[in-house]
């Protein structure tokens, strides 16, 4: 279920969503303007390693990604679900509160695979984290879906999010 759009209305225009959608199109074509093996010694720095644990490397990682799909689909899950979320905290708090959640993610994920080699790379992390304060800030709202023409509340939306990769 890929989500077109929601129903809860924002206040005040998402600065900060749009920043952090414009830095991550612009690494990403900077990323993709290298030679491969530029770009693989650009990830191998500015990704997370967890073999070879950074701490700027939590933070940098955040705007880099695999390809244009994992660009395009994580910037557009932040432009549904972030706006509502800066508009409810305030653009300092939400831009704090992201890169928190994308740091909160980047650390699992070392935990989980202390000794990996594999670059982690992506916004996913924090892009989850908005989307969960979305889901319990705003429940009842409703969203539109491609290929799927009725309205679902959030907390249906979550449910499938959560419980369909496990089944």
């Amino acid at each position: 279920m890929f989500p077109l759009r929601d129903t809860q209305p924002s206040y005040s225009k998402p600065v900060v969503t749009v920043l952090l959608i414009v830095v991550n199109i612009l690494v990403f074509l900077f990323e993709i303007s290298l030679d491969p093996y530029s770009r693989n010694e650009f990830i191998a720095i500015y990704g997370l390693v967890p073999d070879q644990f950074a701490f700027q490397s939590v933070l940098t990682s955040m705007f880099l990604h695999g390809g244009w799909m994992h660009l395009l689909g994580n910037m557009w899950f932040l432009w549904i679900f972030g706006d509502n979320i800066e508009d409810m905290l305030g653009s300092a708090k939400y831009l704090l509160f992201y890169l928190l959640c994308g740091a909160a993610a980047a650390m699992a994920q070392f935990l989980a695979n202390p000794d990996s080699r594999i670059p982690m790379v992506g916004a996913s992390g924090a892009i989850a984290g908005v989307m969960g304060a979305y889901m319990i800030k705003f429940p009842h709202s409703h969203h539109r879906f491609l290929f799927y023409h009725r309205r679902s509340p959030s907390m249906a939306y979550a449910y499938f999010l959560v419980l369909h990769p496990i089944f």
